[in-house]
């Protein structure tokens, strides 16, 4: 069954505040991840390993390329369950 776009999100964002400890209403799906989670590119690849392992995905750099924001990488995460 495939997850709808809205739990995608809400995993990420909560994932997402959870490993930077960021309390999670501060986070919101159009935020720049690097500028509220105030983190840099290794710590972003970390991030993506954890979402890769937590939806069973795997996601190629060239998708993830300009990608800033917890919305565009709901959508695509989504594009590939």
């Amino acid at each position: 069954m495939k997850m709808d776009s809205n739990k995608t999100l809400d995993d990420i964002l909560g994932l997402a505040s959870t490993h930077f400890k960021v309390p999670r209403e501060r986070l919101t799906p159009d935020d720049d991840f690097f500028k509220t989670l105030g983190i840099d590119s290794l710590q972003a690849l970390d991030l993506l390993t954890k979402l890769e392992n937590h939806f069973r995905v795997e996601l190629p750099d060239y998708e993830l390329q300009g990608v800033t924001d917890f919305r565009t990488l709901a959508e695509r995460i989504q594009a590939r369950l």
